[in-house]
């Protein structure tokens, strides 16, 4: 007795597995321009199926602006490709941003009674999961070449409070150990053990790699409320001190054998001031536009996970930067 195949594909099979693909199936009328989708089509576009027709257009304007002219180009394109071909390109629906793959066959031949057929895949999570790694990677780039740069101010430092290439090292090496310890300081702490650091130990910490002891002992000085800060902050700020550091290295005080660096900070229940007051150093000019990688992520980082604002007043005797962070972004 012959035994059913399971995989007989009958019409209620053949839809099963196109629901549990996430499929939505379309059809073009080259000729009159009408469109043709099923139910999950329908939905994935926000048209709604009324039995009116749909054509391009309509669903055109739906197309992000950035994308709208490529996407046209495409299609009209996709007549004369021979093969297998995909497009991606973004959807507004509302205030809401979708990423959509059009696949089909290209080249006339393969047109039944002037229709082409295809599909449609909501790939949104698979772009913003790409999106998240070339971010990934492009701060990991900026924050190598920060690290260079700072390596190479810290030798430059080392240099002018030294005589000996002995003494050179011993002081270098110590400076980027601390620059360890306070990578270490700032990690998060496995199994959600509570506050990473307080936060006048953070801030020394993060500085001390830039006190210059030899030319001019004390020129950076740090004076903050007593309060703790959490794992998730520590990293944030610590990325925040890292910009501005790396910037005053470059340019500002720090950059100078006499400049100085004071952080003083304040605080009430709702909110932490932090002002980092630079002197001594070269003159200094606000950015043309709006800045560099580094100072965008500085924006994004403290708006972002710390719900707080960032302000710089560039005066002649030097940059003064205030730092507002909401308390219970703190402490998370």
């Amino acid at each position: 007795m012959p035994t059913s195949n399971p995989l007989s594909w009958n019409a209620d099979i053949l839809r099963r597995a196109i629901g549990a693909a996430g499929v939505a199936l379309w059809s073009w009328n080259v000729e009159t321009d009408r469109f043709a989708m099923d139910e999950r089509g329908y939905a994935l576009w926000a048209v709604p199926d009324d039995g009116n027709p749909v054509k391009f257009e309509d669903l055109s304007a739906r197309i992000h602006p950035a994308d709208r002219d490529r996407v046209r180009g495409a299609f009209t394109a996709t007549r004369a490709i021979v093969g297998a071909y995909e497009i991606d390109f973004r959807i507004i629906i509302g205030e809401e941003i979708r990423w959509i793959s059009a696949r089909g066959i290209g080249d006339d031949s393969h047109l039944h009674n002037g229709i082409a057929y295809g599909i449609f895949l909501d790939v949104t999570g698979r772009k913003q999961a790409e999106e998240g790694h070339e971010l990934l990677a492009g701060e990991m780039s900026h924050r190598v070449k920060n690290l260079l740069a700072i390596a190479a101010g810290l030798t430059q430092l080392s240099s002018r409070s030294t005589t000996t290439a002995k003494e050179m090292a011993t002081e270098l090496t110590g400076r980027l150990a601390a620059l360890g310890r306070a990578h270490d300081l700032v990690r998060p702490l496995p199994g959600h053990q509570g506050h990473a650091a307080l936060l006048g130990d953070l801030l020394s910490i993060l500085l001390s790699p830039y006190e210059d002891v030899g030319a001019f002992s004390g020129r950076i000085r740090v004076a903050v409320p007593r309060m703790g800060v959490g794992e998730g902050a520590a990293t944030t700020l610590a990325l925040i001190i890292h910009e501005l550091a790396t910037n005053s290295l470059k340019y500002g005080a720090l950059s100078a054998d006499t400049g100085t660096l004071d952080v003083s900070g304040c605080s009430d229940e709702e909110e932490i001031k932090l002002v980092w007051t630079e002197r001594g150093g070269p003159a200094v000019e606000p950015p043309n536009g709006a800045g560099g990688y580094g100072s965008r992520l500085v924006v994004r980082s403290i708006s972002g996970q710390l719900g707080g604002s960032i302000d710089y007043n560039w005066s002649a005797e030097g940059v003064i930067v205030t730092l507002r962070i909401k308390a219970e972004k703190l402490a998370d």
